[in-house]
């Protein structure tokens, strides 16, 4: 018998979890974390659905990415995990990089994908934005993971950390801490490369739709929800007041009734986010 929330390991050895019942949810989470980050969404979502969280490749339990990876190769795990569980069709819900395999797996797998939550998504970025996360890219390559964890903690939760936060900023760098060296680095190097990566193509994304961010996320911008939210037909762009890239964590109250509204969009309607 299978224990509820206890660590389990696919075929392909993609570690996860399921908690809860009813239509299936799916977490993806972003760069240099682990499924673990999810744990405010799921203890809240998972009371109305089958919440599957998993550790994406090169990160917590699960093996390396392709030395030359893709954002498909992060779908297609994504893909097989569905299989081995049996799930013909999800919510998929990613954050960061997450959100970029949430939307590559919504664009291949249209049919298999209810509806799409995109969370502090990059898209398109700026010059000066692209500079500046290919140089974090090649610092981590350089230097290593442990030379870029007090900076990518500031970036996330402010330089000083507010007291309030403290403990959960040491949770994520926690999370750094543990993570995979080679899988970070060649999970972030692609995360720094694909900002255009669905450019062009969010037009074709058929299911409901919610781009979400923070309004101080000055590298997943509300200005790149909302352009991603022009784009694709059955859309719903929100941002949240006040929170940064770490908001599923920082505000999971906010983040939690954005997913509520986005899992009672009807499904096989353009319907709006109530």
């Amino acid at each position: 018998m299978m224990r509820e929330g206890s660590i389990l390991h696919a075929p392909d050895g993609t570690a996860y979890a399921v908690h809860g019942e009813g239509e299936p949810l799916v977490l993806v989470h972003g760069v240099g974390m682990q499924h673990g980050v999810w744990a405010p969404q799921v203890d809240v979502l998972a009371r109305t659905h089958r919440v599957v969280a998993y550790d994406m490749l090169g990160h917590g339990g699960s093996p390396l990415p392709p030395a030359d990876a893709a954002l498909e190769d992060y779908a297609a795990q994504l893909e097989r995990l569905l299989d081995h569980l049996g799930i013909p069709g999800a919510n998929i819900a990613g954050h960061s990089m997450g959100a970029l395999v949430a939307i590559e797996f919504a664009l291949r797998h249209p049919s298999r994908t209810l509806r799409l939550a995109a969370l502090n998504a990059v898209f398109r970025r700026t010059p000066e934005q692209r500079a500046a996360v290919q140089s974090r890219a090649a610092t981590l390559n350089q230097a290593g993971v442990q030379a870029t964890i007090g900076s990518t903690i500031a970036r996330w939760f402010g330089d000083p950390v507010p007291t309030p936060l403290q403990s959960m900023a040491a949770n994520v760098a926690g999370y750094l801490r543990d993570v995979q060296p080679e899988g970070y680095a060649r999970t972030y190097k692609l995360f720094a490369s694909s900002d255009e990566a669905h450019a062009g193509r969010l037009h074709r994304l058929s299911m409901p739709t919610l781009f979400l961010t923070g309004e101080y996320d000055a590298n997943s911008a509300p200005e790149m929800s909302r352009a991603m939210g022009t784009e694709a037909p059955h859309a719903v762009v929100e941002v949240i007041p006040g929170e940064r890239h770490m908001m599923n964590v920082v505000a999971p109250e906010a983040v939690n009734q954005s997913l509520q509204r986005w899992l009672k969009v009807p499904l096989g309607k353009e319907a709006a986010l109530p």
